[in-house]
């Protein structure tokens, strides 16, 4: 019994620790890149997409295509930003505990 007394223990920890780290993902903001910087865009730590920067240059009818596939190459630098801030905050939430192999939170 004391062993399931101290699992529930861990688990609330967890539970408040989880969220700290939701209400802090959804104030952090990363920004993502492409093209040298001429793209810009700046995601929450939930995925919300808040700005996206263009340089004056590329808005040209010419270059419609490039900077179509720009904005989606920034977008992918920032959700990887994004995926590994999370990454890192749960694995802060979760030091100590020991979760089965291939669990993975949040749910």
């Amino acid at each position: 019994m004391k062993n399931l007394g101290n699992m529930l223990k861990q688990a609330q920890q967890m539970q408040s620790r989880m969220a700290e780290m939701q209400a802090k993902l959804e104030s952090t903001e990363v920004e993502g890149q492409a093209g040298a910087g001429m793209v810009k865009v700046r995601l929450t730590g939930k995925g919300d997409l808040r700005r996206i920067s263009i340089d004056p240059s590329l808005m040209t009818a010419d270059d419609r295509e490039v900077l179509e596939d720009l904005i989606v190459a920034a977008h992918a630098d920032a959700k990887r930003k994004v995926e590994a801030a999370t990454a890192e905050e749960m694995q802060k939430a979760t030091a100590g505990m020991s979760l089965p192999p291939g669990l993975k939170l949040p749910f």
